[in-house]
């Protein structure tokens, strides 16, 4: 079997690449280490590409399309871009490796950052809606990755192993927008506007990840972890008493749709309250300074604390952190909508509870959704999961604009508050199908 094919998954022709490591719970040991560092280096770079659309996309069609209705327009179009690209990514991933699918989606995604800094710079609204969808395919392989890292973990492993991925993205997507002004000035002495900065050094960050992972990312765990499974089915079948096949891997579908739904209903919220605090901050007088303050703040509790969300998963359930998700959303909904829209400190722990609440429902989702899952069928619906992570916050950064300019960012996040509760009725009724 070549490693870049899984087609003959089952047959005695497995290589001898593969052997190695199906054969010795040591390689495989060795090689899941070797992952996490690859992958984790790949998420730094990944975290800086991410932070440019959130910190100044908003902003940057406010000043093309002159009107605070569409700000929300660029999240929305790059939420998009990422839905069609998380299942281009899952699908490269079940035929030729996380390598493969991860590469191309990182490095899609610096090319759509091109694109954004030439519609600028050119003025020219097609070209921007188009390249921000394509960069949206750097967001959705930077939530892909996480994966990675679980294929040769134990079940005991998965959440520690999924954070360790997420806590790495703080690196970049925390300097991404604390670099604006810097970004900025370097986009001017360019001859491009001030806002195309921070995809410049998106282009560069996610082609850089990608890269990464194309040379680095050897053996493909993905590959290792479907021998493996294949190998050890193969041997059920030869100790079987009576001869007869064992049963195929069972799909935990109740599983499958309580992880899916926790991720959905914490991206629309996060998505949909994110995208307009930049414009509501920038309304309030402050600067773009102050705008990638919060927002670097917000994505660091995103992704800093997952460390301890991977601890706390793996140990208490994914139920309990499922239940904690919703609460602090709900927290993080109350506290933006009430707070001064010139007060940085409220600001700042809004945005640092809407990050920390996502971080809960990721982690605690994604979990549920790999122990749903065999590895013959994972990454594609992993892949099919995230199309719908990223259609939700599609919706939660189109309408967020909408709501904003009907109404105000105070009742976008009561919406957003309360919208999170739904979390619980959802995982209530997954515990009573799977006792059922």
């Amino acid at each position: 079997m070549s490693e870049h094919s899984l087609d003959s998954f089952g047959k005695k022709n497995i290589s001898e690449s593969l052997t190695k490591y199906v054969e010795s719970p040591e390689k495989q040991r060795q090689l899941y280490k070797r992952t996490m560092i690859i992958v984790i280096l790949s998420q730094i770079f990944g975290g800086a590409g991410l932070a440019a659309g959130v910190t100044v996309g908003a902003l940057l069609a406010q000043d093309m399309l002159g009107t605070d209705s569409f700000a929300g327009v660029p999240a929305a179009l790059f939420t998009l871009g990422s839905a069609g690209a998380a299942l281009l990514v899952g699908r490269l991933s079940q035929n030729f490796g996380r390598r493969a699918g991860l590469a191309t989606g990182f490095i899609g995604g610096g090319i759509g950052a091109i694109g954004v800094v030439l519609a600028a710079v050119m003025d020219n609204l097609p070209l921007l809606f188009i390249s921000l969808l394509i960069y949206g395919a750097g967001t959705a392989t930077n939530l892909q990755a996480r994966y990675a890292g679980t294929d040769l973990a134990q079940p005991t492993q998965r959440a520690k192993a999924i954070s360790a991925a997420m806590v790495f993205t703080t690196f970049g997507a925390v300097a991404g927008p604390n670099l604006v002004n810097i970004t900025g000035q370097v986009a001017i002495s360019l001859g491009a506007p001030a806002l195309t900065g921070p995809f410049m050094l998106a282009s560069l960050a996610y082609i850089i990840a990608g890269v990464v992972l194309l040379i680095f990312l050897r053996p493909d765990p993905f590959i290792v972890s479907k021998a493996i499974a294949e190998a050890q089915r193969a041997k059920d079948i030869q100790n079987s008493v009576d001869g007869t096949t064992p049963q195929e891997p069972i799909v935990n579908k109740s599983g499958i749709i309580v992880g899916a739904a926790v991720m959905v209903l914490t991206q629309i919220v996060m998505i949909a309250i994110m995208t307009m605090t930049p414009v509501h901050m920038k309304h309030h007088g402050h600067g773009l300074g102050d705008v990638g303050l919060v927002i670097g703040i917000h994505i660091a509790a995103m992704y800093l604390p997952s460390l301890i969300t991977g601890a706390l998963v793996d140990k208490y359930g994914r139920t309990l952190m499922s239940y904690a998700s919703g609460i602090t959303l709900l927290l993080a909904g109350l506290v933006s909508a009430l707070a001064p829209g010139d007060s940085m400190v409220l600001l700042i722990l809004g945005l640092a509870l809407l990050g920390l609440g996502w971080n809960f429902g990721l982690i605690s989702g994604t979990a549920a959704i790999i122990d749903a899952t065999p590895p013959q069928s994972r990454a594609k619906t992993q892949g099919t999961v995230d199309v719908l992570i990223a259609l939700a916050g599609a919706s939660g950064g189109a309408l967020s604009g909408v709501v904003v300019a009907q109404s105000s960012y105070t009742t976008l996040s009561f919406i957003g508050g309360f919208l999170s509760l739904l979390l619980i009725p959802v995982v209530v009724w997954s515990r009573k199908k799977q006792k059922v």
